[in-house]
């Protein structure tokens, strides 16, 4: 345990539990904590205490760069954005880097289809409209990724995948999985025009299991936005009020396991009068 990080999660945590509850969580002791926060106190550099609380005051959700041009407009004080760099990077208060979704795999066809929905996201019946959508889990020691499908007709998550890799094979459990038990003919399953949903082996195993696909127009998540506010909701009231410190991959996949559990079979929706995705399937039937 770094001193300086266990100093940083008491005083972020010591309003909700006592300082020996949070020691005895960390098999440190009180005497050794105190003793750790004297000496930051005492050999803190000003200018570290500063970008510490300038990261603190923004959610750690700013870059170095960032950090520089507040220390210079807030406090006047011009210093290189490299030295801001090793003062986050000594204390772990970088921010998390979004990974961008591959544009484009080796080795694979690219099949562009039209907007079949057009943002009409409202369904009369199961398996009429599917929509999905691939989302970053930034949250453990590595990056993984989260594949979703949502039927339309009561929000119900169908089907979900989580991995470390972005690749075709990743979409295509995912589609397995949704078409596994249900009647797809003729179903409409709307996603961006990310590489694996482009890609040649994702649109023949569409057509294999008689789905039509659909695509977003470039650049407007509008025209995906019942997914996208799904994932954006999973984050927000899954992971936000987690600490700093990096999860384990096997607790961030529990978590996941959890929220889908809650949001299909616990959670009530006001467009389903109230009740959950699978209630609402369950009485329509």
């Amino acid at each position: 345990m770094v001193p300086e990080i266990f100093v940083e999660v008491v005083e972020s945590l010591k309003d909700r539990f006592t300082v020996t509850e949070i020691c005895q969580c960390f098999d440190i002791s009180r005497p050794t904590y105190y003793r750790w926060r004297n000496r930051a106190s005492r050999e803190m550099p000003e200018l570290h205490t500063l970008i510490i609380n300038i990261c603190k005051q923004l959610s750690h959700r700013v870059g170095h760069r960032t950090v520089k041009d507040l220390l210079y407009k807030d406090h006047k004080i011009q210093v290189n954005r490299k030295t801001v760099q090793k003062v986050m990077q000594k204390y772990e208060i970088q921010c998390r880097v979004k990974v961008k979704r591959q544009k484009y795999i080796a080795g694979e066809s690219k099949i562009v289809v039209p907007d079949l929905l057009k943002q009409n996201f409202q369904a009369e019946k199961p398996n009429q409209k599917w929509v999905t959508d691939i989302t970053y889990l930034p949250y453990g020691p590595r990056m993984q990724y989260l594949s979703t499908i949502m039927d339309l007709y009561n929000n119900e998550i169908i089907a979900y995948k989580i991995s470390d890799s972005q690749s075709v094979d990743f979409v295509l459990e995912t589609l397995r999985e949704a078409c596994n038990g249900r009647d797809t003919y003729g179903v409409i399953l709307h996603s961006d025009q990310g590489a694996q949903y482009t890609s040649y082996a994702f649109q023949a195993l569409a057509k294999e299991n008689g789905i039509i696909t659909s695509m977003s127009r470039k650049g407007n998540c509008f025209d995906n936005a019942v997914i996208e506010s799904f994932h954006s909701s999973l984050k927000s009231e899954e992971f936000a009020t987690q600490l700093r410190a990096t999860l384990t991959s096997t607790i961030v996949i529990e978590k996941v396991v959890n929220y889908m559990y809650y949001y299909n079979y616990i959670r009530p929706f006001s467009k389903l009068n109230c009740h959950t995705p699978v209630e609402y399937r369950t009485v329509a039937a």
